[in-house]
């Protein structure tokens, strides 16, 4: 039985499409009968799978289920999740040898799609281009899986609480939070959380609907905070935390409403992470502030670049023995203390940690970071044909010929190009068809330089900036 997927739903960390039009039960199916394959190929016999809250995901869960006992895998069904509970079942259960979470992670209501790890690692890139010929080809194992279902939540929270483990409650029983689970996946789990954690907690939108009523569940995108903010102020917490759609990737905004952006985040668990181990490598991606790795740097720890993606940072965390990375995105890995992958809840719980171990407010973390000018992350629609060639015309142009002004050109993912005025960043996302640009610099005449030159290298290749295109 070959199945053919549409052409844009194999994404680099990922397999996403939009609902009736790229994706259905047919898909999801063949995703169960391929990966299925390609687990027992590797040895492996059992797969935890979840699901988010959206509408379409009980559809797929059950295909996907289909898919994957008819190759001869057995399923453990962890049921309506956040994505971190499903890699939680995956990495604390000896005897399951992989994970697929069903979620459309902060797309809109229409997307859906899947997240994978494969026997301890993320499987992503080459593994989802063989997992599409598997299908296309029709080579599937054959089989008759169990299904069990497995209730992890309590489980979950007990583990999330252990990132609390050694502080003086005394310093944990004034705070004051506010959380924002954006009707995700999360909810459910955060209330369990907030009712176990010290202090004073407040909730927005636990509620799990998958047509996200209140708010676009994506942290990044200040507008989404605006509800936390009124909380923050109305009850003048201490600070909020706010999550996306399958609880992997977290936002923050202090006492005073300021947004605590992802790499100034890193800062901050960097800082406590860094006192008790000392020269650790800590990743961030190419879009996170010079401040950061200045920072970890002047912290006594060596900062790492790394390309964007959270399969790719996961992996190069693995290879170092990094303990602490972190995305502009909110995806915050934490391996010194946990399993090394991307949980926005856990990363609340150590957002409390780092207040109470260093003995300074949230607010006064937030204020201790180094004012930068930057834009947002500006994407801009390049059709899916033409994204990655034009970014190769650019990377091909700075590395040959770099021009006036320019001192250093890293390709690790795109191009970041450092100047006397700060830095700009150009690259072509993986998850969508658009070409993404951030800029950074201390004055807002460096800024504009910096754009210009973003603009130019446009102007090259035949493209312009145009107008930002949402997530």
């Amino acid at each position: 039985m070959q199945h053919q997927f549409h052409p844009s739903v194999l994404r680099e960390y990922d397999i996403r499409g939009i609902i009736g039009e790229t994706l259905g039960a047919d898909d999801a199916r063949a995703i169960g009968r391929a990966f299925g394959t390609l687990l027992r190929d590797a040895g492996g016999t059992t797969v935890a799978v979840g699901y988010d809250g959206r509408v379409s995901s009980p559809m797929l869960e059950h295909a996907l289920i289909e898919g994957l006992t008819a190759s001869g895998c057995d399923v453990v069904r962890i049921g309506l999740s956040a994505t971190p509970m499903l890699y939680y079942a995956e990495a604390s259960a000896e005897q399951v040898d992989g994970g697929i979470q069903i979620t459309g992670s902060h797309n809109p209501p229409n997307y859906n799609g899947f997240k994978m790890v494969f026997m301890g690692r993320p499987f992503f890139g080459a593994d989802i281009q063989k997992l599409g010929k598997l299908a296309a080809d029709g080579a599937f194992a054959s089989g008759t899986g169990d299904i069990t279902a497995r209730d992890i939540m309590s489980e979950y929270v007990e583990r999330l609480l252990q990132g609390l483990a050694g502080i003086d409650p005394g310093k944990l029983d004034t705070l004051r939070v506010g959380w924002d689970a954006g009707n995700g996946s999360a909810g459910p789990a955060l209330e369990a959380l907030a009712a176990r954690l010290p202090g004073e907690h407040h909730l927005l939108f636990t509620e799990v609907d998958g047509h996200f009523p209140n708010h676009h569940p994506d942290p990044t995108v200040e507008a989404n905070l605006a509800d936390l903010r009124r909380l923050v102020a109305d009850k003048n917490l201490d600070f909020g935390v706010a999550f996306d759609g399958d609880g992997d990737r977290i936002g923050a905004i202090d006492g005073e409403g300021r947004v605590i952006w992802g790499d100034q985040l890193l800062m901050i668990y960097a800082e406590d992470l860094l006192k008790t181990r000392p020269g650790s490598t800590i990743i961030a991606d190419v879009k996170a502030s010079r401040a950061l790795f200045d920072r970890v740097a002047e912290l006594g720890g060596q900062p790492l670049m790394w390309k964007t993606g959270h399969s790719l940072i996961k992996s190069k965390m693995k290879e170092t023995g990094a303990p602490l990375a972190g995305e502009m995105s909110g995806h915050v890995f934490f391996a010194d203390d946990y399993y090394g992958y991307d949980d926005a809840l856990y990363a609340g719980v150590r957002l409390l940690a780092a207040a109470a171990r260093l003995g300074k407010s949230v607010t006064e973390l937030r204020s201790a970071i180094p004012p930068m000018l930057n834009t947002p992350e500006m994407r801009f629609q390049v059709d899916e044909s033409r994204k990655f060639a034009a970014m190769a015309e650019i990377t091909e142009r700075l590395t040959t010929n770099p021009g006036p002004g320019v001192e250093e050109v890293n390709a690790t993912d795109g191009v970041r190009v450092n100047t006397a005025d700060g830095w700009w960043l150009l690259r072509a996302s993986n998850t969508q068809d658009v070409l993404v640009a951030r800029a950074e610099s201390e004055s807002q005449e460096g800024l504009e330089r910096l754009l210009a030159q973003i603009d130019d290298q446009l102007a090259l290749s035949g493209l312009e900036r145009g107008e930002s295109v949402g997530h």
